[in-house]
């Protein structure tokens, strides 16, 4: 356990994040890998290699209150610290938040944790291939929330006959020939037909522009359509 963040215990700190997002909470676990905070109504899972800055937010300390229970994904009692793959594991099934890239977070199930990317079932995106390497937080939600109101089982929106690869690289290359979304659409030519995939680049080609040449480490998400 870093003993600099360590001695931060239960204080309100201000982080930011790869993305420039900023958000305030009170520390309440220190993982191997990751931190945990408090914003007053919600567990935010955050891992250290996405951890820009942090710092102490007196201004707000009277405004984010102490946790009235314990968060619902914890340290195994087996292990010292929680880390993020953990975090990761015991969230396989349940709705939750992840922030990845963009402007707003997806909201859905993880149904399937592989090498180096989840498989997301979303009720807006369908099913969704996420980079591990770039997810920025993680937020479950309580057992009894509906997502968008509704009686959403996510897991039942996955054919039940198809099959994943074991990598995020192997998974994009099944995509081939396929019209796709990349980081969820955060640009606009970030929507277009898979050509080719050699090693870590891709030939993508949008509707109206010339093929572009893509480094795979850079896509976050990649959805079909």
């Amino acid at each position: 356990m870093n003993k600099i963040i360590q001695s931060l215990f239960h204080e309100v700190i201000r982080v930011e994040v790869s993305g420039k997002k900023k958000m305030n909470g009170k520390l309440i676990d220190v993982g191997s890998d990751m931190i945990v905070l408090f914003n007053g109504l919600d567990f935010m899972y955050i891992p250290l290699d996405h951890i820009r800055n942090f710092g102490l937010y007196r201004d707000n300390e009277n405004v984010v209150q102490a946790p009235t229970e314990l968060p619902s994904i914890v340290a195994e009692e087996s292990k010292e610290d929680l880390s993020f793959e953990e975090v990761l594991t015991q969230a396989k099934g349940r709705l939750v938040e992840i922030y990845v890239t963009g402007n707003q977070s997806l909201h859905g199930t993880i149904t399937g944790i592989m090498k180096n990317y989840l498989i997301f079932q979303s009720p807006v995106y369908k099913t969704m291939y996420i980079s591990l390497t770039h997810i920025k937080w993680l937020i479950p939600y309580a057992q009894s929330h509906k997502l968008y109101g509704l009686e959403i089982d996510s897991a039942t929106t996955q054919s039940n006959n198809e099959t994943f690869a074991r990598t995020f690289e192997v998974q994009v290359e099944k995509l081939k020939n396929k019209i796709v979304v990349l980081n969820v659409g955060e640009q606009k030519n970030f929507i277009g037909k898979i050509n080719n995939v050699e090693e870590q680049i891709i030939e993508f080609q949008s509707a109206r522009t010339s093929p572009i040449y893509l480094n795979l480490y850079h896509i976050k998400t990649i959805h079909e359509v």
